[in-house]
């Protein structure tokens, strides 16, 4: 296909570039022709070392296995169907051939982003990724996906929570919570997240105070919410909460420092527990007046002493509700522009 060249040789200028030039022969017909190729080239590789350090090749020789352990895989469950190859974003796994099971070259190993997206969509379970086994979580063989309509009626439910019950969250409910968000996607896995639990309701009292110190300050300035800060430091002089809400819990997510997009990642992993809250009878208000201050306000920043190199992302409000909705309030149109 000397008319794709230019086409190729782009692919080969950027990270992926294998799973592009996958999906490029895919498309035209010619995956399996390529598949071919590279397993004569091994043939005649491993052929060639053999030769050189004066190895015999048995007739009735097993198939080779993978040159490493990075890919742990089961060969009496791998079908060989390559879709472990497929799904690779970073196009380093190997295709599997009659002969060699799976796997990722020595020099490539380093390029591996740990999704695990090879493992995950592996249909027999027959690849395992050789990385945290210990924490490698059970699928239930009954798992199944949510009901559309299930999941749609409890994403419309969720509700911002501005009257929390006193009552501490045990720390273990908050652990599950957590836990679970660590599966949020991330910019290349990176998973830059880590938390900052403010869990004694005391402290959240003294977060407030810096915070309501901090719209003080910002009301006397030219700030355009200063109007709306006057009135909600007159709230916190007559005795409300308006920082915190009376929330027993606040959820900082700080991320590394030099970082440009780890806030985003923050704010999806804030949104998985925003999500997941109402299914343990919890709720939760983003604490936008806290993250500002957060980043503006050096008291405030001392209170919180994030590790070194670490700042402040995004936070949540968590505690038990005071009321629990009832209903579904309407919103504005949809609207959608397509191209």
């Amino acid at each position: 296909m000397p008319e794709a060249e230019d086409q190729v040789c782009h692919f080969f200028r950027r990270r992926g570039a294998y799973g592009r030039f996958k999906n490029f022969l895919d498309g035209r017909g010619r995956l399996q022709a390529w598949h071919d190729y590279e397993k004569a080239e091994w043939h005649r590789a491993i052929q060639a070392w053999c030769r050189e350090n004066k190895l015999e090749i048995a007739d009735n020789a097993p198939g080779a296995p993978a040159p490493n352990d990075f890919l742990r895989i089961d060969p009496d469950c791998c079908t060989r169907c390559g879709r472990c190859a497929q799904v690779c974003p970073m196009g380093i796994v190997a295709p599997a051939t009659p002969d060699v099971l799976p796997f990722v070259k020595d020099e490539d190993v380093a390029r591996c982003l740990f999704c695990g997206h090879c493992e995950a969509f592996c249909p027999t379970q027959a690849l395992v990724l050789d990385f945290r086994l210990e924490d490698r979580p059970a699928h239930p063989v009954e798992a199944r996906a949510l009901a559309p309509a299930d999941l749609v009626c409890h994403l419309k439910s969720r509700r911002s929570i501005r009257r929390f019950l006193p009552d501490p969250v045990p720390r273990e409910t908050i652990l599950e919570i957590l836990d679970a968000a660590r599966y949020a996607p991330s910019g290349t896995n990176q998973q830059p997240v880590q938390w900052h639990v403010v869990y004694e309701s005391k402290q959240v009292r003294k977060i407030a105070a810096h915070v309501a110190d901090w719209m003080r300050i910002r009301a006397q300035t030219d700030d355009p919410l200063g109007h709306i800060l006057v009135q909600l430091v007159a709230g916190w002089d007559a005795g409300f909460d308006v920082a915190c809400l009376g929330a027993p819990h606040l959820l900082a997510a700080h991320v590394p420092g030099d970082n440009p997009i780890a806030p985003v990642d923050a704010i999806i992993a804030l949104t998985h527990v925003d999500i997941l809250a109402p299914a343990y009878g919890l709720g939760t208000c983003w604490a936008g007046f806290v993250s500002a201050a957060a980043t503006l306000h050096e008291p405030l920043q001392k209170e919180l002493a994030l590790p070194a190199g670490r700042r402040f992302a995004y936070a949540l409000l968590l505690g038990r509700p005071q009321f629990k909705p009832r209903g579904i309030p309407r919103r504005n149109p949809l609207a959608v522009t397509w191209v």
